[in-house]
């Protein structure tokens, strides 16, 4: 087995690393006033609201019905009265569909209907509940579980790899998950395995978090085919083909998918979502979001889907100082948002507020072609040739560099001496390609 993967950067070296500031803050549970709950927040077509304004709603109610075949059920994540069925600003350029509903702080729900064991449940029904409940990839891509679990035709699985490995700063949602649920982790694995008919599961930790590996090796000790497998602490060793590749030793080839290669990847979160539905009937409404950075006291919370930034970020004692920069998730991957007006959504791992110092950008200067971003780059591309194709706006080098394989992780930027904007250049080029392919 491998012990790391290729490139990749250490922030831990760094002191803004950030992960002290709440990896012993536990889990607490809050909830909103209101909650604004985007219908399109996952990778398909938006969702169809089926509630009107003025209507009464239980916690766990279907309140938008899916589309297409990535589409994914919505359901209220709080009981009370919907207040709006309007197009709200999130995350995206453009206002996108959204139900807004006052919390009544009832917690009225609707029914559950518990499928029954691990042992008593069949592959097919766990497929249903997982899509019936609105799972979806809760470490970022947001894309339905139940498709993810609906192997095509002369393909087969034969792991099921669940990524605890949390490599970006300043996040500990799923730290704090792994360290006080172990036991949902390991049934929802366990759930996985039989989905997939897969006879071998591995559960992937850093080495930065070994309370972690303590508590998931004893909620899985009278399964011997279950491995708790801890890796050296690195960036980026979430993303799926890192961890593929370090844990198998397979790399996944050029435009194609971890099933190419027989491995399934589920993050920590949504594999106790998973659990949640088989065992519990549970819809997913409700996630562990980590707000850190500049707050008076940095926590990992037990938020309803649809909560707004400036909710939970009051319950994490307020901003300390003056705001500067907001970001929802950490600081490598995430997106700035506008205000904290936006809504946690299913895949919201975290809120990072930066202060000035924090915020400050240094100016970009000229490539001195060092080579650090092509060392860093878990891909093996080469992102300063991207950055001189997008300046010129030769979308066709670009593709033929490779920018479509690009993951967006970051350790491109982070690694330049001279502050080059290589990964917003290595997402434009993305995005132009595309636009340029569909035409």
């Amino acid at each position: 087995m491998r012990s790391t993967f290729r490139g990749g950067i250490h922030p831990l070296a760094r002191a803004h690393e950030g992960k002290p500031l709440s990896s012993e803050a536990e889990i607490r549970a809050i909830s909103p006033k209101i909650v604004v709950i985007p219908v399109g927040m996952h990778l398909g077509a938006p969702s169809t609201p089926c509630v009107k304004k003025g209507e009464r709603v239980l916690m766990g109610q279907l309140i938008a019905t899916p589309n297409g075949f990535l589409g994914v059920p919505v359901h209220s994540s709080v009981s009370g009265t919907v207040i709006g069925v309007d197009p709200a600003q999130q995350l995206k350029g453009h206002p996108e569909p959204c139900i807004a509903i006052e919390n009544d702080g009832l917690d009225e729900s609707v029914p559950f209907a518990p499928l029954g064991t691990v042992e008593s449940v069949g592959p097919d029904a766990i497929i249903e509940a997982i899509k019936n409940a609105g799972v979806v990839g809760m470490g970022g891509a947001a894309f339905p579980t139940a498709v993810k679990l609906m192997i095509p035709e002369g393909k087969k699985a034969d792991i099921v790899i669940i990524n605890g490995a949390e490599c970006e700063p300043y996040l500990t949602c799923d730290h704090r998950l792994m360290i006080e649920e172990p036991e949902r982790i390991v049934s929802g694995l366990r759930l996985l395995m039989k989905a997939a008919r897969v006879d071998r599961g591995v559960i992937a930790v850093e080495s930065n978090k070994p309370g972690c590996a303590v508590t998931l090796k004893k909620a899985a000790r009278d399964y011997p085919q279950i491995e708790v497998r801890v890796l050296p602490t690195k960036y980026p060793q979430g993303g799926e083909k890192q961890l593929i590749n370090v844990i198998t030793g397979r790399q996944i080839p050029q435009k194609k998918l971890p099933i190419d290669v027989g491995a399934l990847v589920f993050n920590v979160q949504t594999t106790a979502a998973v659990a949640d539905a088989v065992l519990l009937g549970k819809p997913l409404y409700e996630r562990i979001t980590t707000v850190t950075g500049a707050v008076n006291q940095p926590q990992n919370l037990r938020v309803r889907v649809g909560t707004l930034f400036s909710e939970a970020i009051e319950a994490a004692g307020g901003y300390r100082g003056e705001p500067k920069k907001l970001i929802a998730g950490g600081p490598m991957t995430g997106f700035c948002c506008r205000d904290d007006m936006v809504s946690i959504t299913k895949a919201g791992g975290g809120i990072l507020v930066y202060d000035e110092r924090m915020a400050r950008v240094a100016e970009e200067g000229a490539c001195i072609r060092c080579g650090k971003c092509v060392c860093a780059c878990p891909i093996g591309l080469s992102p300063y040739q991207i950055k001189f194709d997008v300046d010129k706006k030769n979308w066709d080098l670009a593709e033929k560099h490779n920018a479509m394989d690009c993951i967006a992780c970051g350790a491109c930027s982070y690694s330049c001496p001279a502050g080059r904007y290589l990964t917003a250049a290595c997402k434009i080029a993305k995005e132009m390609i595309s636009a340029k392919n569909k035409r």
